[in-house]
């Protein structure tokens, strides 16, 4: 009986360490849900044939490095910056467009964007637009119809900056 009492209790000592550990990886997975299944901090845009342009406003106060995001867009560049980890905006393409551009206005503050889509595996990256105006602007071509994620980041951690986020062909 002794033996059987041990068996047992190894037993349920293995099934308890089991569950522990299923739901500590379950409770990983969950703290590293694709930015896809988060809700977006600021309004969304949708862009189409009839409706090319469009501009949103928000602010930045991230504290999440851009780059643990995204660590390099699709030319290899590193994503700088801070930025919260939920998208401040999603926007919708509902057709190709061959180039877009998306320009951040808060003043000549030095700002960051992160766009992340229509897949995950597809970021582009964009910091100063030129030397004397430090507002992150990407400009690209070949945007496939789909559902994006942008992130408008700080230089520096931390910093609030209201902007506005313009999109034009």
């Amino acid at each position: 009986m002794a033996t059987q009492d041990l068996v047992r209790q190894h037993s349920v000592r293995q099934r308890r360490s089991a569950m522990a550990l299923v739901v500590g990886l379950a409770m990983g997975l969950a703290s590293v849900m694709p930015a896809l299944a988060q809700q977006a901090n600021f309004e969304a845009l949708t862009l189409s044939e009839s409706s090319p342009a469009a501009s949103v406003e928000g602010f930045t106060n991230g504290l999440s490095a851009l780059s643990s995001i995204a660590g390099r867009d699709r030319n290899g560049a590193i994503c700088t910056g801070f930025a919260d980890t939920n998208p401040d905006h999603i926007m919708v393409l509902q057709q190709d467009f061959a180039s877009l551009t998306l320009q951040v206005n808060s003043g000549s503050n030095d700002t960051n964007l992160l766009i992340q889509g229509p897949d995950d595996g597809t970021v582009r990256c964009g910091e100063d637009t030129d030397r004397r105006n430090p507002d992150a602007r990407i400009q690209d071509q070949n945007w496939s119809a789909g559902t994006y994620r942008i992130w408008v980041g700080a230089h520096d951690q931390g910093q609030r900056y209201n902007y506005t986020l313009s999109v034009s062909p």
